[in-house]
């Protein structure tokens, strides 16, 4: 509670009033730079623009990218989509203010004939990257208005201003008079909503108008479609401390794809200000994909990982093709030879498939996707490419932006508003026709819940860099076209990768990031080596190639640890690590002009068919948490727990038998402390006729003595016969969220007693308050019966982790208790969120931690409460 007194606090608790704020001084520059020109009738130098887009790029951008990674975990979706689709905007808008400063340094360029095309193309490429952004939006405004009423028309006046500044760059200096007042508008209301958030922020109620209140009730947009996110095979509990990502991933698919058809259709005639878009826009949905990765989603963690990939690629492939090669032949040779793109057909096939269990909106995005990377095909003749890959583009946004409209509207309301499409097959079907044969309950092929969401992505990355590595061979005899290959194996086998690399970091396996880390180094350094061409330079300096030599036998004796990594995972990543020993061969051979081309050509296409395989079999297996596709059991075996203590260090029994619960609420009765399962994580237990049990959980987690301990009982009727003095507000609130992942702080009183707390009155709560919890747990609900109120802390030592699984709890504490009720992966894995209920009366609750329960729906169901009270 005291952390909510200083302004930090306040713009983690209400992260709007940093993106408001991003918003409106991004507005006041380029309000002053339009003023400023059609005051003047002249454009700003070099160094306003230049100076003007780092501002842009470090207030509009970088500080809203951080309001919008803080809206995820505040679990807004709308916002967090919002405030980094408008950091990708404003660091747009500031790179191209920074590339005309340096094209054009002085007010006057006419006079200059390249000077001036080279503006054109750059307002056309600007105006291209402007369109798509007043379209989302407008989009942004329309559902902010069923949220409150400040940011539709902060998110309005900047849909006006877009459109004015487009209009700009072809009219004149009056559409930029427009632009500069609706930029006003913009900073009045967010100077205006910041401190309505922030006063909201510090007070923990609305004071000034405008949030809480939405000008229309999201539910008119229609009725409940049946298709919704519950029904439709999305099985797998996701972590829902983080905001879902889909709507962001959708309004990055609307961005880059508009981009490349209006390139496409001839509208552009470079893309040199066009990658820049598409790049910016790119990393944007790489935030979409790493917050699917937070939330254990590994079906849209891959996705969007892989879409960014493919836009990152290809808007490379296109600036090279149109900035830095000029010979039309061989371009057109050049391309007619790369095969990487076949790649990503058979990846966007993959996620075909793994989207057959979810919505028709789903899979006809994936469909649109799969015919867009069919048209980027290079082997299409080139009098047709472009204008097949225009219109593929196209398809693909339209698809894009319904799917941002549907995704932000039904996440807003909770409830599927917008049709997005029946179930195309049933998860069961699915499972059959991917050849399971086992139960879901199988215990024997379910796969734990271990961190897997970055298995796909690494065997992409390394498919698309491994067949796109193919180019050498064509490469070798026209060094022109090494251009081409460099941003297909550098962007997906070293960039792109290192993103993998990164959330494997934090995955939890014993080995981490270590493969991918490796492979990271081996593609870069591959690229650079053959960029660079020093197989073709003069041979009277061999030694130029010596210091690549010797890299690549260190990656050879790097590589054979990664091989005795692989055999402790799988057969295919083992037998992958195996054929890169091969590659790295042929590549240690070539530094030495030695290398027999077939040979490299035979394992690069061996690598790509692997991957393939990988994806396929990582995603299913990782989307259904079972073992669907076979990987191969590890060759070599780590020992279990099993097998690391020939009997556990203390007793342990299963959930699922009633003996079981019996014996462990035994132990509780004898004063002993045990380890039981909850809706959230794992928690060590006393009871509370033993103040003594309750004392030694202290001593077991070296847990401060001036940390409370809250109490678990099995329902809210149980505080009923208790008769606690309890406001009716107070029980309308518990009623609502009870049973669940939510703790209320109440205040203490004698009606404790007839609850069951007895003894331990005084070693439980503080003097004056006691935390309550009512968990959403059959086995733990059961267990309270038996045993009557249980003081429950975290089962873990303290400052450390909770504990997932029971597992966890046994080896970290099992020598120090009394027994384990063994209950497999819990069901989050954060605790209960705390709500301080202690002021209820006077119509304010404090979130004391946030927890598996997100803050804002926590007050979602108290002003829903109050509302009804009223």
């Amino acid at each position: 509670m005291a952390a909510s007194d200083g302004f930090p606090a306040s713009f983690y608790g209400e992260p709007g009033v940093l993106g408001m704020l991003s918003n409106g001084i991004s507005a006041f520059l380029v309000l002053l730079q339009n003023f400023h020109t059609a005051h003047t009738n002249y454009a700003p130098v070099g160094v306003e623009n230049i100076l003007a887009g780092v501002h842009l790029i470090l207030i509009g951008g970088i500080c809203q990218l951080v309001a919008g990674m803080l809206s995820f975990r505040k679990y807004d979706h709308l916002s967090g989509t919002a405030f980094i689709g408008y950091a990708a905007l404003w660091c747009s808008y500031g790179a191209t203010r920074i590339y005309y400063g340096a094209l054009f340094p002085n007010h006057n360029f006419d006079h200059m004939t390249m000077n001036a095309s080279t503006e054109f193309v750059l307002e056309k490429s600007a105006i291209a990257g402007l369109i798509p952004y007043i379209l989302l939006s407008f989009l942004l405004a329309f559902c902010s208005a069923t949220v409150n009423y400040i940011m539709p028309f902060v998110f309005g006046a900047i849909t006006g201003t877009l459109v004015f500044e487009a209009a700009a760059l072809v009219t004149g200096s009056w559409a930029l008079v427009v632009s500069g007042v609706l930029e006003l508008i913009i900073l009045i209301f967010a100077i205006y909503g910041s401190a309505a958030l922030l006063v909201k922020g510090l007070t923990q109620r609305h004071v000034l108008k405008g949030f809480g209140t939405p000008l229309f009730n999201v539910l008119l947009l229609g009725t409940a479609n049946s298709a919704s996110a519950q029904s439709i095979g999305q099985e797998k509990k996701k972590n829902t401390k983080y905001a879902e990502p889909m709507a962001l991933g959708f309004f990055c698919d609307s961005v880059s794809p508009f981009i490349f058809a209006f390139y496409s259709f001839g509208y552009i005639k470079s893309f040199a200000l066009g990658v820049t878009w598409v790049s910016i826009i790119s990393v944007a949905q790489l935030f979409s994909s790493y917050y699917a990765h937070l939330r254990q989603d590994c079906y849209h963690a891959t996705k969007f990982g892989f879409h960014a990939a493919f836009w990152l690629i290809k808007a490379w492939e296109e600036f090279v093709i149109s900035s830095l090669i000029g010979d039309d032949s061989a371009v057109a040779s050049g391309r007619n030879a790369m095969i990487g793109d076949w790649f990503f057909v058979v990846a966007g096939l993959v996620l075909c498939l793994g989207s057959l269990n979810m919505d028709a909106l789903e899979l006809i995005h994936n469909m649109f996707f799969v015919l867009l990377t069919v048209a980027a095909v290079p082997q299409i003749p080139l009098q047709g490419y472009y204008i097949f890959f225009g219109v593929a583009c196209s398809l693909f946004t339209a698809a894009s932006f319904y799917g941002t409209l549907s995704r932000l509207i039904n996440t807003i309301a909770e409830k599927s508003l917008i049709p997005v499409g029946p179930q195309p097959i049933s998860t069961e079907q699915l499972r059959k026709g991917l050849g399971c044969r086992c139960s879901v309950q199988g215990e024997q092929n379910v796969l734990p819940l271990n961190d897997q969401t970055t298995d796909a992505l690494f065997y992409i990355s390394n498919g698309v860099a491994s067949l796109s590595a193919l180019h050498s061979r064509v490469s070798s005899t026209n060094p022109t076209l090494l251009h081409l290959t460099v941003p297909w194996v550098l962007i997906s086998g070293a960039i792109f990768q290192g993103y993998v690399s990164r959330l494997q970091v934090t995955g939890g396996s014993r080995y981490g990031s270590v493969i991918s880390s490796i492979y990271v180094a081996v593609w870069a350094t591959w690229t650079w080596f053959r960029f660079s061409g020093i197989q073709h330079s003069d041979p009277l300096f061999p030694e130029a190639a010596y210091g690549f030599t010797a890299g690549a036998i260190a990656f050879l004796v790097i590589n054979a640890f990664l091989m005795w990594i692989a055999a402790h995972k799988n057969p295919v990543l083992l037998l992958l690590t195996i054929i890169m020993e091969v590659v790295l061969v042929c590549f240690l051979l070539s530094t030495l002009n030695r290398l027999p081309y077939e040979l490299e050509m035979a394992m690069l296409a061996l690598v790509a068919i692997l991957c393939a395989y990988g994806t396929l079999a990582s995603l299913m297996n990782c989307i259904f948490s079972q073992r669907l596709i076979p990987m191969g059991p590890p060759l070599i075996k780590e020992k279990t727990k099993e097998e690391t203590f020939s009997e556990p260090p203390c007793p342990v029994a299963n959930s699922r038998l009633t003996s079981s619960l019996l014996k462990i609420a035994g132990f509780l009765e004898e004063g002993g402390v045990c380890g039981i399962p909850t809706d959230t994580v794992y928690a060590l237990a006393a009871s509370c006729k033993n103040p003594q049990a309750i004392e030694k959980i202290y001593n077991i987690k070296d847990r401060p003595a001036e940390k409370p301990i809250c109490i678990c009982i099995s329902s809210v009727e149980q505080l009923v016969a208790a008769k606690p003095p309890f406001s009716p507000l107070l029980w309308e609130f518990m009623r609502n969220v009870y049973p669940g992942g939510i703790s209320c702080i109440v205040s203490k009183g004698d009606w404790l007693f007839k609850l069951g707390v007895g003894p331990a009155y005084d070693r439980v709560g503080t003097r004056d308050s006691i935390m309550i919890r009512v968990p959403d747990h059959t086995v733990t609900g059961h267990l309270c019966d038996i045993t009557g109120p249980l003081a429950i802390t975290s089962a873990n030592p303290s400052g450390e982790a909770d504990s997932t699984h029971h597992s966890m709890v046994i080896d970290r504490l099992g020598h120090k208790i009394q027994g384990v009720l063994c209950d497999g992966n819990s069901k989050e894995v954060v605790a209960s969120t705390v709500v301080n209920c202690l002021r209820i009366n006077e119509g304010t609750i404090t979130i004391v931690r946030e927890g598996c329960v997100p803050a804002i729906k926590v007050n979602q169901i108290f002003e829903r409460v109050k509302s009804s009270m009223a």
